[in-house]
């Protein structure tokens, strides 16, 4: 189906209208369809519990999947497959612990929607393992997948130095799951942030990469990118040459898309967190996770600075 093109846009929120506009929002005690929050690799429910209040004061209602930081090394059951040394990983059996762990969230939230619809917030692996569960389990109950710094692509087959960190599981999911769509029923938003670019280890190893890209559907047409500066500090424009940082950032950034010299949230680029099809919104200045951010300097895609300028879309 084809989908209008949206305008492309860039905005500078007031940092001094953050706390009254999260506080006036919470005012009639309006209730919105709930959403599930779904953690990312290496982190825990409680990681998100300030997310939860940010987004109940917007009269979002949120349930948190239960996953502590010792269920990630369940993954380690994929070690004796032959499939994870071939790098043709499937996502299941080796991560249906999560896949429930989802559904026993969404299951939860249902109760709470009384029919409404639920969103699905997926933050870095947790937004493609949304796309399995949506895939394996049905989506009838969904109306918006939001994800946050999500790696959706894999990284380039047979590219000198990289490594599918993934074992295949990307490839999986850009294979068997649905495409993503922005319809009246089901909107797929993907946010990517702008913490900081990496650098190649060697200078000109990769080609300059630090434009807007638009991204196509399959019609032809154009979703345009929203891109929102939210941290004046961070100027993409300012550059004083790759500091050891940006070299070691940069390398991490290559494992994911294939290039170590573009914009990323410090773990994931910006062109892996966006997927062709859906509605795809860049913010300056956002980091990776809520492990080691601060929101006045350093916040993360649930502070609540950069909430205000992402809530609209659980509440539309």
């Amino acid at each position: 189906m084809a989908s209008a093109i949206l305008p492309s846009l860039r905005l500078r929120p007031n940092f001094s209208a953050v706390a009254s506009s999260s506080s006036s929002s919470s005012a009639g005690e309006v209730k919105h369809r709930p959403a599930v929050i779904l953690p990312g690799l290496g982190n825990n429910s409680g990681d998100y519990k300030k997310l939860e209040v940010t987004l109940g004061e917007y009269g979002v209602p949120s349930v948190v999947a239960a996953v502590s930081r010792l269920d990630w090394f369940r993954n380690a059951a994929g070690l004796v497959d032959p499939a994870y040394w071939r790098g043709t990983l499937r996502p299941r059996p080796v991560l249906d612990w999560y896949l429930n762990r989802i559904d026993d969230a969404v299951r939860e939230a249902n109760v709470l929607a009384q029919g409404q619809g639920l969103s699905l917030i997926g933050h870095s692996a947790g937004g493609w393992l949304a796309r399995v569960y949506m895939e394996e389990y049905g989506n009838s109950d969904i109306s918006l997948l939001l994800t946050l710094g999500t790696p959706h692509l894999p990284p380039p087959r047979g590219q000198s130095g990289v490594i599918d960190q993934t074992r295949g599981l990307l490839y999986y999911v850009e294979d068997h799951c649905a495409k993503a769509v922005y319809t009246p029923e089901l909107r797929y938003v993907c946010i990517a942030g702008r913490y900081i670019r990496g650098a190649p280890l060697v200078d000109n190893a990769d080609a300059d990469v630090d434009s807007d890209v638009t991204v196509g559907i399959d019609s032809g047409e154009a979703i345009s990118e929203l891109s929102i500066s939210s941290n004046k500090k961070n100027d993409s424009s300012v550059s004083s040459g790759p500091s050891f940082r940006a070299r070691f950032i940069g390398q991490g950034y290559k494992q994911v898309c294939g290039r170590a010299d573009v914009w990323g949230d410090g773990v994931v680029p910006e062109v892996s967190a966006h997927l062709e099809g859906a509605l795809n919104v860049s913010f300056d200045g956002v980091y990776h996770s809520p492990v080691g951010s601060d929101d006045e300097t350093r916040p993360w895609y649930g502070s609540p600075l950069i909430v205000k300028d992402w809530i609209h879309h659980l509440l539309e």
